[in-house]
């Protein structure tokens, strides 16, 4: 049996398969999963990009390429959101194969999770296997989400820079995405730019981010070709970019998020889920049954 000290010092070694054992034991939360979580780290912490958008805007073909041109100067770890199967309830490691290009590269660490349930497009853990890898000797994490609408905006609690990605036929449906992912943006990708309507939808975003500046910070609408490579490096110049930037609020912002997150978390682990089903079902034959005044009898 490993023992936890034993996968923290695996981990401050650069040992990616520590680091695998390690969000194993966090994401399942078994025995020395709040030792690894307490550890202080010894480096400096990565930057987090969050890769978020709707589904078929390819956003883990702009993953692979972003990782295979870090890769060349950085440590690159990729933490691919996948959708659960209903017959593990394991993630179904889709990116990971889209990604097996970068199996045999020592520069980036590649990770599925599942999301459990979640409904936000993240693990349900997706916060504290962040922490895990991000302050693991890297120096980028790129997360991507599956890509389930305007409930992705939780990525912005994880992520130091979100990038959000379209294509061109997201055209259609920019008014309403207006109040909710549009808001979460630090760069916008404008992936699949060689088809038509590609500079006009770009025109378009940039007119809606026009004048909302963040400390300074000017939201890039960056236009790229995945499959290609193209614009990849104009991308991160720009992740770099906003790395620099003063993000003191939207680090504030994030710590919130993410205590909220982590002690709702807490809350839940309090309930046993097979008593309030039965519970629930015993009162439910009462045709004067209220799910409100039934919460408050029994858990408040």
């Amino acid at each position: 049996m490993i023992r936890t000290d034993e996968i923290i010092h695996g981990i401050e070694k650069g040992d990616h398969r520590a680091l695998a054992r390690a969000i194993t034991i966090v994401e399942n939360e078994l025995p020395g999963a709040e030792e690894i979580l307490f550890r202080p780290s010894k480096k400096k912490a990565a930057t987090v990009v969050g890769i978020t958008g709707p589904p078929g805007a390819g956003k883990s073909t702009l993953i692979n390429s972003l990782a295979g041109e870090l890769a060349n100067d950085y440590r690159i770890a990729v933490l691919a959101v996948d959708p659960t199967s209903p017959f593990t309830h394991g993630s179904l490691l889709g990116d990971r194969l889209r990604m097996g290009e970068h199996f045999n590269n020592s520069n980036i660490f590649i990770r599925s999770l599942a999301t459990r349930g979640s409904l936000g497009g993240l693990s349900a853990r997706a916060i504290e296997i962040t922490d895990v890898v991000k302050n693991a000797g890297f120096d980028f994490v790129l997360i991507e989400t599956v890509g389930v609408g305007q409930s992705e905006v939780e990525i912005a609690s994880l992520a130091d820079t979100s990038i959000v990605v379209f294509v061109p036929e997201s055209g259609d449906e920019i008014q309403t995405l207006k109040s909710g992912i549009m808001e979460i943006a630090d760069i916008f990708v404008i992936n699949k730019s060689d088809r038509d309507g590609a500079d006009v939808f770009a025109k378009n975003i940039r007119q809606l981010v026009h004048g909302r500046a963040d400390s300074g910070w000017s939201i890039p609408v960056i236009k790229t070709v995945a499959t290609r490579g193209n614009g990849t490096r104009e991308v991160i110049e720009s992740i770099r970019q906003h790395a620099k930037a003063d993000k003191t609020a939207k680090r504030q912002q994030s710590l919130f998020q993410k205590a909220l997150h982590i002690i709702i978390g807490e809350r839940l682990k309090e309930i046993d889920k097979n008593e309030l089903e039965k519970k629930l079902k015993a009162a439910s034959t009462d045709p004067a049954f209220n799910i409100y005044r039934f919460i408050r009898e029994n858990y408040q």
